[in-house]
């Protein structure tokens, strides 16, 4: 996922792009475990996706800066 993909969707969007990102990355962690993982090279993929999607979310839960004087 890019991050202007993970930019043009809604908060709400966001939220449900973590939480199936999340369920991946678990069920991932289970077939490593059970010695079934088909690809992972999945598993750095879904780390960054969350990691991008997160600070999209941080980002758009700090204010915006009032300008700088000079």
């Amino acid at each position: 996922m890019k991050a202007s993909e993970i930019r043009d969707k809604s908060d709400q969007e966001l939220k449900d792009a973590l939480i199936e990102l999340r369920k991946e990355q678990f069920g991932l962690r289970m077939q490593r475990g059970s010695g079934q993982l088909g690809n992972p090279a999945r598993f750095k993929e879904i780390r960054r996706d969350v990691a991008r999607v997160n600070t999209i979310i941080t980002q758009r839960a700090q204010p915006e800066p009032a300008g700088e004087q000079s």
